[in-house]
Parts: structure tokens; C-alpha cells; sequence
């Protein structure tokens, strides 16, 4: 088994890539004017559960992240997936 210098190794500079494309893109979000969108809104919720020490949290943001409504829509937007759950009808997008 891996010891966390060997897992650093292998891992460290793609993590700290994500990372900073993360800051990059709350960059991008934070210099533009308009509402705010409900994408930027559900990463920045994220952000805390990132940095608590507990050891599921890849699953927190993932449930964080997934859209569990069970009602179909009337027609889809575009083919493919939000990413994060589109807010309740009247809330921010």
C-alpha cells in the first residue's frame, strides 16, 4: 500500500492543476456582471466541504452536485447534464 508521499508523487500536480482551474474560474465568474448562476453558486458550496477532514468527501460533493429530483421535465434543454441541480423554479440560473 502507498504510504502519502508515494500518493503526492503520483497526484499532486494534477490536483493542484484542478485547483487552480477552479480559482480561475471563480475568477472568471467574480469579474463579469449579471445574476449569479446556480453552477458557480453549488462549486462555491463545495469549497467548505473541500476542506473539512473527513474522509468521505468526495461523496459529499458528489451528493452535493447530483440532481435528485424525480420529476421528468416537459422537454430537455440540450442534450447533456447541468452539473449541478437547477435551482427550485423561481430561483436563480
Amino acid at each position: 500500500m502507498p504510504d502519502k508521499k508515494k500518493i503526492a508523487d503520483l497526484h499532486f500536480m494534477d490536483a493542484r492543476c484542478k485547483l487552480i482551474d477552479l480559482a480561475a474560474f471563480f475568477d472568471r465568474m467574480d469579474r463579469h456582471e449579471g445574476a449569479s448562476d446556480y453552477r458557480d453558486e453549488a462549486l462555491r458550496r463545495a469549497v467548505p466541504i473541500l476542506l473539512e477532514n473527513r474522509a468521505d468527501r468526495a461523496k459529499a460533493i458528489l451528493d452535493l452536485l447530483s440532481d435528485e429530483s424525480t420529476e421528468l421535465l416537459e422537454s430537455a434543454p440540450f442534450q447533456g447534464a447541468f452539473g449541478a441541480p437547477l435551482p427550485a423554479k423561481g430561483g436563480a440560473q
